[in-house]
């Protein structure tokens, strides 16, 4: 337990002398933009998921043999948006991949940007969403993820790509002490699953039982305090930049 106790603490209040700065909580913070973004793509927009990708392949392929309630097109449009979100990843990565506070703190921005377009639609549209602004929401929104994780990917912290944490959960079982595993990572592999999972339980009680896009407006202010708080941390060029 103590392990997981210094893990957990390294994450969430790194030290002056850590290798990943403070890279490690605005990332943690980003998984629950994760979790946010998910469960209003999920509950509002159809069964379609804007940031985890691996469940539209799921959802395309269980389309195509005719299972009811799902939309071959919302898979595709949120996987082929997606794609062009990691490629704009892709090239601020090329730009800046030589200081990794300014690619998290430009990421950010522009995704900031495609999330303040997705709060203007889900405000606009009618409940449910339908038509135009369905396809306008997942577009933008999983434009939005598609950066977030490129960006994500090349900063290249430890257990903590923010969507996907199919490898995070089997770390957990496969590297337990319990089956004789050495059980590090454990704790910053839990507050991963954890910071995912508030993401997720937030949204969907502001989607069930509040107003659906008060999720995003909560991503956007998320997103744009780590773009502030990035932008400032790099400023003077530390170490882990």
């Amino acid at each position: 337990m103590g392990n997981i106790r210094n893990d957990v603490r390294e994450m969430l209040l790194p030290g002056k002398d850590s290798p990943h700065g403070p890279l490690a909580p605005l990332l943690v913070a980003m998984t629950v933009v994760t979790g946010l973004v998910d469960a209003f793509s999920y509950l509002v927009l159809g069964h379609v998921f804007v940031a985890n990708m691996t469940g539209n392949i799921l959802f395309l392929g269980f389309a195509l043999v005719g299972e009811h309630g799902l939309s071959i097109a919302a898979s595709l449009v949120a996987l082929g948006t997606f794609l062009i979100g990691a490629a704009m990843g892709g090239k601020l990565i090329a730009i800046m991949k030589d200081h990794r506070g300014r690619l998290l703190a430009v990421s950010s921005l522009i995704q900031a940007a495609f999330l303040a377009v997705a709060v203007a639609f889900a405000i606009l549209s009618a409940t449910p969403v339908q038509g135009g602004y369905r396809y306008a929401l997942i577009v933008s929104l999983a434009l939005a993820m598609g950066i977030q994780n490129a960006a994500s990917r090349k900063l290249a912290v430890p257990d903590l790509t923010t969507t996907v944490l199919t490898l995070t959960i089997t770390g957990i079982g496969a590297d337990s002490v319990l089956v004789g595993g050495p059980g590090s990572k454990s704790g910053r592999r839990l507050v991963a699953v954890v910071s995912m999972l508030i993401g997720a339980l937030v949204g969907g009680l502001l989607v069930l039982h509040a107003r659906s896009f008060l999720a995003l407006i909560l991503a956007l202010v998320i997103v744009v305090i780590v773009a502030t708080s990035i932008s400032i941390a790099g400023r003077s060029n530390p170490t882990w930049t």
